[in-house]
């Protein structure tokens, strides 16, 4: 029987984002600008798993993402898993998720919307259906979240 194992060092510090549908993964490299990283950053790209055929795996040492990232990650690719590494061990791990309201992350698809034309941060309503929409806050322009383009 031939043993396939996956040949990666352990990261002692950082966080692993795992489930990125692959076809997801250079938008989520380019989001995150993972090229100007100054650690380590491991990329697995169309690896086979049980729980969506392929996913990929990002894993970056020393990086700690704050909310505003998670939430520019979640508008990109929902529901991905992201593990905090400490000392080798995992200490939190959870599913990234939308928050209800976005604040300063996507632009309003409304050329007369007010933060297309003054100098402000846009705010969404984020409402959840069989498709995602985002709601603008200002003019109430709905747009769905596969559509959004970010600040």
């Amino acid at each position: 029987m031939k043993r396939q194992e996956l040949q990666v060092a352990a990261l002692e510090n950082g966080t692993v984002i795992d489930h990125i549908p692959s076809e997801k993964l250079f938008e989520v490299v380019n989001l995150l600008r993972l090229d100007r990283a100054k650690t380590a950053v491991t990329v697995g790209f169309n690896l086979k798993s049980k729980k969506m055929g392929h996913k990929s795996i990002i894993k970056i040492a020393n990086k700690f993402f704050t909310d505003d990232e998670l939430n520019q990650l979640a508008v990109v690719t929902p529901n991905v898993s992201l593990c905090i590494i400490r000392d080798y061990e995992v200490v939190e791990k959870k599913t990234v998720t939308l928050s209800s309201e976005l604040t300063g992350i996507v632009k309003c698809n409304n050329p007369k919307c007010i933060t297309n034309n003054e100098p402000m941060r846009t705010r969404f309503r984020v409402l959840q259906g069989e498709k995602t929409t985002l709601c603008c806050h200002y003019c109430n322009t709905e747009q769905p979240l596969e559509g959004v383009k970010l600040c």
